[in-house]
């Protein structure tokens, strides 16, 4: 049995450093007061379709959708904020003090064609602040993003930024880019998708239509008098938090529900697949999920990217040893010594282990070096007998004989130096 196709397994020792990534990328939103939302892994089908929008790649090619015993169209959720604004109306959230600040991490699905930095099983860090249409919130909620990478040490990474517009600004654009494509060389899928929504066309990747748009109309060319203003204050908000910024005119990204400020997050050191996160407002999410007409702006961070970006500058992240001290017991009355030990020194908070099976002392020292452990301590027959344990400070190779009585004080003090 193997892992289905397009994912992976995270194992040790490899985890501990995806551990350390999600931890670091969500702990500036727990400073920052936001709170914790669980929502399932799977909604009902229209959410996506009608949240992540019927002309997207998302909902048309990628999304994993099944129908239940009850008959229900059901999916695997590919991306995290269509679910938590569902929650947010279900729940009514809306009815206490706004905006609502909230965070996540977990799984999504899309079914892709497997690459290097792009999966079907993937995690997310996600960031949501619902209820309010501030640029300051919205300066927020990018700065949040950003020190996430700064904590984790990350230097080549970018900020693309850009406005695509509110409802009153996109109908004359609409119609001024619509125009723009009719006259170009584009397959009929293409010329479907531009009529559905002719933005979809400006995020093709392919190169023989990427050809054929350095001329097309840009979104943020045609902002009204206030989404000009509104994006003007985001910037200097963010120019005021010391977070700069890369204007990305052409930024569009790929799923219906964004307007107005609009950013990415890029590494150079992945290649063609350099996005590491992205996000931006969304005032007409809330509506088209049958809730109140409601604002909100968020992000996703993809956690596997990240972890990417963090080996492509050689940053040494989550490596610090799991067990600070391991327990070598050899014979009866020492494994019992060794596993009350040992519980004792978790309670109080020491990461210790101890051997387990039928081991002589040669493999329990391997076990105790593989641990990572700075302190192992050997407790035999002929020890107890004395009645101490030997304590050796695997750093400096010093050993110490401690009485049986002062093994927990000793051995929590030596890994606490």
């Amino acid at each position: 049995m193997t892992a289905p196709k397009g994912t992976f397994d995270i194992l040790p020792p490899d985890s501990a450093r995806f551990l350390a990534v999600r931890d670091t990328l969500t702990a500036p939103l727990r400073r920052a007061g936001y709170g914790y939302i669980e929502a399932p892994a799977f909604e009902a089908t229209e959410v996506f379709s009608r949240g992540v929008g019927e002309s997207t790649d998302v909902v048309t090619k990628e999304m994993y959708t099944f129908t239940d015993r009850g008959g229900r169209s059901l999916t695997l959720r590919p991306e995290l904020t269509a679910g938590l604004m569902r929650a947010f109306i279900e729940h009514r959230l809306y009815d206490g003090a706004l905006p609502v600040k909230l965070w996540s991490v977990g799984s999504a699905f899309r079914y892709e064609r497997p690459q290097a930095g792009r999966y079907r099983h993937f995690t997310q860090v996600d960031c949501e602040a619902l209820g309010v249409d501030d640029p300051a919130l919205d300066a927020e909620v990018v700065a949040l993003g950003v020190q996430g990478f700064r904590d984790l040490g990350l230097t080549d990474f970018e900020l693309l930024l850009t406005s695509l517009g509110d409802a009153t600004d996109r109908p004359a654009y609409r119609e001024k880019l619509v125009a723009h494509l009719a006259k170009l060389d584009l397959d009929e899928e293409t010329r479907q998708r531009a009529q559905i929504n002719p933005l979809r066309v400006l995020d093709d990747k392919r190169p023989e239509v990427q050809a054929q748009l350095d001329d097309a109309p840009l979104m943020v060319d045609h902002l009204s008098d206030s989404t000009r203003a509104h994006y003007d204050a985001v910037r200097q908000h963010l120019t005021d938090l010391g977070v700069r910024w890369t204007e990305a005119p052409r930024l569009v990204r790929g799923l219906d529900y964004y307007t107005k400020t609009t950013f990415e997050f890029v590494h150079h050191g992945l290649g063609a697949q350099s996005a590491i996160g992205g996000g931006g407002r969304y005032d007409g999410l809330s509506a088209a999920l049958g809730g109140p007409d409601l604002s909100g702006i968020g992000y996703a961070v993809g956690v596997d990217r990240t972890l990417l970006a963090v080996a492509a500058e050689g940053l040494d992240i989550g490596t610090t040893a799991a067990v600070q001290a391991f327990v070598v017991p050899l014979g009866a009355e020492a494994k019992r010594l060794a596993v009350r030990l040992v519980g004792q020194l978790r309670e109080a908070g020491v990461a210790a282990d101890t051997v387990y099976g039928d081991r002589g002392l040669k493999g329990a020292m391997k076990a105790a070096d593989r641990s990572g452990a700075s302190h192992v301590l050997v407790v035999g027959e002929r020890d107890l007998a004395e009645g101490v344990g030997q304590l050796k400070d695997l750093r400096t190779g010093e050993q110490t004989a401690v009485p049986v009585a002062d093994l927990f004080d000793t051995v929590r003090a030596a890994v606490g130096s």
